[in-house]
Formats: C-alpha cells, sequence, structure tokens
C-alpha cells in the first residue's frame, strides 16, 4: 500500500537529509503509529505520502515511493489527494469555511459533484464520525476534538483509501484525544482504511495500532513491527511498558488493560510509599495571587470567580478540558486580556494599570504557539535579542557574558548543535525548545508555560521535567498548563482543575489527579489503592514476590 525504497530527503539549503535510507512496507488495511524523536523526520516522511514532500518544499529526493501503485513524486498532488487523505497538526489551518456541514462540503464542490450526490456524501461523512448533531455549528465554536474530527471529515470527504495524521492529538485534552482516537480505529475497522498517525504521546494511542515504526534520528532506516517488540528495541516507552520492562516483566505490557501481568510475582511492599514529587511549602512567598476573576468575551463568560496562588518554589499545573479557560487564566494574567472583575497580584502589587512590557520583566511568558515568539535568524540570535531587550545598556565585557550564557542555554535545551539554524525551519519540537530557551533566558522568577510539551519526544520531555526542577529549586515558581497527565505527574507539587471557566479542584498531585477519571496518570491507574503516580514511585514501592 506504501513503500518506500531507499528513500532519502534533503530540503532546499540543508547539508544534512531530513530522512535517509528509508525502506519500509505499509501493508493496506493496517493502523501504523509513527514514532520518533523530535526532529527526526516524521513530518517530512508524512508528506512524502501525499507528495507535499517534495512538491511545495523543494529539495532532493533520492530512491522511490509507492503510494497504492503510484509515485508521489511523479504523479501530481491534485492526483494523489484522491488517494491520500492528511489532517495536519493544527486543525485551524485547514479550515476554509464557517461551519462544520460547508467545510466537509467544500471539497467536493470544488471537484463538481453534483449536490444531491455531495448531500448524501456530507451525511455519510457526518454519521461516520458522529459529527450529525453539528453540522450546523461553527467551527470556532467546536472544542479541540470536535475540530479535529471536522478535519478528519474533510479529508475522508474524496473517500481516500488512506488516512495520513500529523500529531493529532497534541492539542487536545486526554477526553478529546479518545474520542478522535476512537473514531479512527472506526474507520480502520469499518472503512478497511490504512491509517498512518505520528504522535509523541504513545501511552494514548499505542493499543489501539497494530504496527508500530521508529524513525531513527541521525542513522538511517526504522525499526517496525509489531508494537510490543518494538517497543523493547527502541529508547521511546510509555509509563506502563517502562514499569513492565524494568520489572522484567514478559510479554512488555503496553497498556493499562494489561495491568493483570503486575500482579504475577510482584506484590506492594508499601502502600504509602511517598511521592517523589516534592511538597508545596506553604510558608512560601507568594509570586501570583488570582482573587475572584471573571473574564468576558463578547457576551461570553470565559472566567468566572477563579482564585488561585503561585507560591516561590513550586510547579502548579494547570489542567481542564479544552475551551475551559486554561489559555485565556494565563493571557490576563500577563495582561493580553484585560479582566471585568477580580484582582491579579504580582508580588503583592496589582497589575491593574500595568504594561504588558512591565510585568513581562517578572513573567516568562511561553504560548501554546511557538511561532509566536521566533522572529530572528538564527536559534542563537533569538536568545541574544530576548537577553539585550532586557539588559538594552549592555557594554561589551556584558555581550561577551551574554553570549556565553546563550550558548549554556543551547546546551540546556539540546539545541547545541543548531545555534545557526534558522528557527521556523525546525521541526515543531524543537521550536518548542527554542521558545522556551527564549523566555528562560533571562532568568524569571515567575515562568508560565502553555502546553510546553506540544511535539516533544519522551527524552526531550525528560529534559524539561529536569529544567523545570532546576527552576523551582532555584525559587522560580512556574505555572504549567498542560494536557500532559503523565509530565504533570512527574513534575508538579500542586495540581489545579479548571472546567468551565472556574476552579473544579486543586490540591496534592496524588489527590487531584487520582480522583479524575479523565486526568489519571497510567501508574495511578494500575495501582489505585496506592498513591502512586510515576513509574519511580512504582519502583519504590513494588517486591518481588
Amino acid at each position: 500500500m506504501i513503500f518506500f525504497n531507499n528513500l532519502t530527503f534533503t530540503y532546499p539549503g540543508s547539508d544534512q537529509p531530513a530522512v535517509r535510507n528509508i525502506n519500509l512496507d505499509i501493508k493496506e488495511g493496517s493502523f501504523t503509529l509513527l514514532i520518533g524523536a523530535s526532529g527526526s523526520g516524521k513530518s517530512t516522511l508524512l508528506r512524502c505520502v501525499n507528495g507535499l514532500v517534495p512538491h511545495f518544499s523543494g529539495g532532493i529526493l533520492s530512491g522511490e515511493i509507492t503510494v497504492n501503485g503510484l509515485n508521489p513524486v511523479i504523479a501530481s498532488p491534485k492526483v494523489i489527494s484522491r488517494h491520500v487523505g492528511f489532517v495536519f497538526q493544527d486543525p485551524e489551518s485547514q479550515f476554509i469555511v464557517d461551519r462544520v456541514e460547508d467545510e466537509i462540503a467544500f471539497t467536493l464542490e470544488n471537484i463538481a459533484m453534483q449536490p444531491e450526490a455531495m448531500q448524501a456524501k456530507v451525511d455519510e461523512i457526518l454519521e461516520l464520525l458522529d459529527l450529525k448533531k453539528l453540522r450546523n455549528r461553527i467551527i470556532d465554536s467546536l472544542s479541540g476534538g470536535e475540530q479535529q474530527r471536522v478535519a478528519i471529515g474533510t479529508a475522508l470527504s474524496l473517500e481516500p483509501s488512506i488516512l495520513v495524521l500529523d500529531e493529532p492529538t497534541s492539542q487536545l485534552d486526554p477526553l478529546s484525544a479518545q474520542e478522535v482516537l476512537l473514531a479512527l480505529k472506526r474507520l480502520n475497522e469499518t472503512l478497511g482504511l490504512t491509517i498512518l498517525i505520528s504522535e509523541h504521546r504513545i501511552e494514548r494511542i499505542i493499543s489501539f495500532v497494530d504496527n508500530l515504526v521508529y524513525l531513527q534520528k541521525n542513522t538511517a532506516g526504522v525499526i517496525s513491527g509489531v508494537p510490543r517488540k518494538v517497543i523493547q528495541k527502541i529508547d521511546l516507552a510509555p509509563p506502563v511498558a517502562k514499569l513492565g520492562m524494568a520489572l522484567g516483566i514478559e510479554p512488555t505490557p503496553i497498556s493499562i488493560e494489561e495491568k493483570g501481568l503486575f500482579t504475577q510475582g510482584y506484590k506492594i511492599e508499601d502502600i504509602e510509599q511517598e511521592n517523589t514529587q516534592a511538597r508545596v511549602n506553604n510558608e512560601s512567598e507568594i509570586f501570583v495571587e488570582i482573587q475572584n476573576l471573571q473574564v468576558e468575551q463578547g457576551k461570553n463568560i470565559i472566567l468566572e470567580h477563579v482564585d488561585l496562588d503561585l507560591r516561590q518554589g513550586e510547579i502548579l499545573a494547570l489542567m481542564g478540558p479544552n475551551g475551559s479557560g486554561k489559555t485565556t487564566l494565563l493571557r490576563t494574567i500577563v495582561g493580553f486580556i484585560r479582566q471585568k472583575d477580580g484582582n491579579v497580584y504580582l508580588h503583592g502589587k496589582s497589575t491593574s494599570g500595568m504594561k504588558v512590557a512591565e510585568i513581562c520583566r517578572h513573567v516568562g511568558y511561553l504560548p501554546q504557539n511557538p511561532n509566536s515568539l521566533l522572529f530572528s535568524d538564527s536559534v542563537m540570535e533569538e536568545l541574544m535579542v530576548t537577553l539585550v531587550n532586557h539588559h538594552p545598556s549592555m557594554d561589551d565585557k556584558a555581550l561577551e557574558s551574554a553570549k556565553l550564557e546563550v550558548l549554556h542555554t543551547l546546551k540546556r535545551i539540546g539545541l547545541e548543535d543548531q545555534g545557526h539554524a534558522y528557527p521556523r525551519d525546525l521541526s515543531v519540537g524543537q521550536r518548542q525548545r527554542v521558545a522556551i530557551g527564549a523566555v528562560t533566558i533571562t532568568s524569571p522568577q515567575i515562568l508560565m508555560l502553555d502546553e510546553p510539551t506540544r511535539g516533544l519526544d519522551y527524552a526531550a520531555k525528560d529534559s524539561l521535567a529536569k529544567l523545570l526542577e532546576e527552576w523551582r529549586q532555584a525559587g522560580m515558581a512556574v505555572l504549567l498548563v498542560t494536557h500532559d497527565v503523565e509530565l504533570a505527574a512527574l513534575v508538579a507539587n500542586r495540581v489545579a482543575i479548571l472546567d468551565g471557566g472556574k476552579i473544579a479542584a486543586c490540591g496534592d498531585p496524588s489527590k487531584i489527579l487520582r480522583s479524575s477519571e479523565t486526568f489519571t496518570p497510567q501508574i495511578a491507574e494500575l495501582f489505585p489503592e496506592t498513591d502512586w503516580l510515576t513509574v519511580q514511585d512504582a519502583l519504590n514501592g513494588l517486591r518481588k514476590i
């Protein structure tokens, strides 16, 4: 169905291939997960399937690609689009019109399908993806999961035999992600659709797929096969698999449904084994205090009576469904949005009347889209500009010191080899790390991160967790907005759940995360009778019989 033979591709202006010597055969009707480190070339490989690479990217391609009997390099994207439906990471970038029904019909109108046939096809897609009740909704009013299903519906409108998706759940809360993955599994099983999907959050999806492909970074080729076999050979694995391998359990478990494997030969030695996260010091200084905050957009109340504080030396994870107001809360603290009522205090001083620039002298803010922070011609320059803007009167000695700090920061974020690269040419995960470097290089006392693990592989996520802990120990206060349950379990000292614009719960991670059906880490699901959240918690508390 999809066949790569010694495929190598290099982007224009690059001296290194984005993918090298790829040999891969994806069978018809398979559900394949493509994984790999950030920057390993996953998006490039996906775009080779539908001809976006090289038709729109340019570059040098060697080797062979065959997709449903066609060569995408020779066939035009117009021809390939009848065989391959493509869903991008950010569904909004694909939408053309406002209404759900009109968006799905748009492609059919462009091929001049007769109105009766077009309406029948739109109805079929709406039924298939459980979108009938949303057919007249404005797309901007939908949740992230609903928007992603609309994007999938649009990709299916030409009845492709292959569906390719690039990080489709990266911005979704766990429940919305589950909805999308269940819809994909249904399409795979009922229509025989061949699905190829790239995703970093392996724990979400590995139990849905029958084929796993690991794209090796800086070396040639791939490792592919049955998921549990491939997981044993690579350094990327969800918590349940990490724990299983650490305990020597065979076969390696890859999903919560295999929790019975953990009761064979092991017992819980210490049910009260303390979590690895540091406890919040309630005597620490309050850096940010939010009192009775209310924010409205038009006639809609986005945040209502929100009370929250953030203390020196703590990491507070703010979680909740898509559309619950998390990003709005961060933007209000920074001053991009003005509240209707309530107050925000920084170090005891109200931000009312403060300019954004003044607030940002105390607060480092990373938005969801890292591109909004990237303006310079190189990664090094990106970080230098930030330092110079914060210290405009630098002398030559200070500038030399700043350059050393930039090099140190690049090493800390794992991009020491990308200093001269153009930031927007990097992968999503690498751009995310550049943006993290830019907002932290000035060592702000308060750090606000909005979905910082988007596009990050497990290794990069672990590095971020270590950095967060370093910053916390140095006295920084971190407000972390995330849908990444496993990251929250690993780093948070407190967790707050924002739902419907209100704080629904706030407190100890072992209590908050375990009490939520939606935001429960894998280890907590495996051992519900304990307070464990991480692999290390379980290793500390289990004993071989």
